[in-house]
């Protein structure tokens, strides 16, 4: 892949993850020394939690415990699921200490709370209008940045795929209320090098709105730290649809 050097979002990494989560083989030490070696100006650590996690303060210890090489910001985060409707997260008190906590579509938030893929697919199937389904969406997303502002989300729109939508189903309006929604609560939106969203569109409108826009590889292995292929064609491909859309371009 790519180095991130060459375009100024792609010289952070805002969501890396270590052996605080189950799912990840690298440790903060390895993951900062990777970003420091993949010419990062800024890398943000971030672990999976729930509402009943106990470690959060030992993650912080960690943090803190860090040898930091020169030029390099370390920041620290938590990634909780949005579990319905009103914006709630699943995430346990947090001490003094975490930046940013990381809000993702893990499951589908509903009105009843989190549903899984196949639950939502089951419910389209039996009458659920894509319509009312992105409403929903869209509305809980909007619900967890202006209840918890500050913040940050993590793979915006990942679980449309998986509920068999896209983000292409999406309403300028849909995306126009979601991307001032960020804007008016200092909530930064990655580009996600995993998961390959949001897309050109979306990036478009959080532009327009002039919300905050950082890259991550959402990495669970150091050696991915850092390294970007399919964000920087994303927002190539965001950079040339602005420009296409303004007066006068040609």
């Amino acid at each position: 892949m790519a180095t991130p050097l060459g375009h100024p979002i792609l010289r952070g990494d805002f969501h890396v993850h270590s052996t605080f989560s189950d799912d990840a083989r690298s440790t903060l030490t390895e993951n900062v020394a990777a970003a420091h070696a993949a010419g990062l100006q800024a890398v943000r650590l971030v672990d999976h939690v729930r509402a009943s996690t106990p470690w959060v303060p030992e993650y912080l210890a960690a943090v803190r415990a860090l040898e930091v090489p020169a030029g390099l910001t370390v920041l620290t985060g938590v990634e909780a699921k949005i579990l319905d409707a009103s914006g709630a997260l699943d995430v346990p008190p947090l001490p003094a200490g975490i930046d940013r906590i990381l809000m993702a579509d893990h499951q589908f938030p509903t009105a009843d709370g989190p549903l899984g893929p196949t639950a939502v697919r089951e419910r389209i199937a039996a009458g659920w209008g894509a319509a009312d389904v992105l409403d929903t969406l869209i509305g809980a997303t909007i619900a967890a940045m202006e209840t918890h502002p500050g913040n940050q989300l993590a793979h915006c729109f990942s679980i449309l795929p998986k509920v068999g939508l896209s983000e292409a189903d999406l309403t300028d309006e849909h995306l126009g209320a979601w991307a001032a929604a960020a804007a008016a609560s200092d909530t930064q939106v990655e580009v996600n090098e995993k998961w390959g969203c949001p897309d050109q569109r979306s990036l478009v409108a959080l532009k327009a709105a002039g919300a905050t826009i950082v890259a991550s590889t959402d990495s669970h292995d150091a050696a991915d730290v850092g390294r970007y292929a399919r964000v920087r064609d994303l927002l190539s491909a965001a950079a040339v649809a602005e420009h296409a859309g303004k007066p006068g371009a040609k």
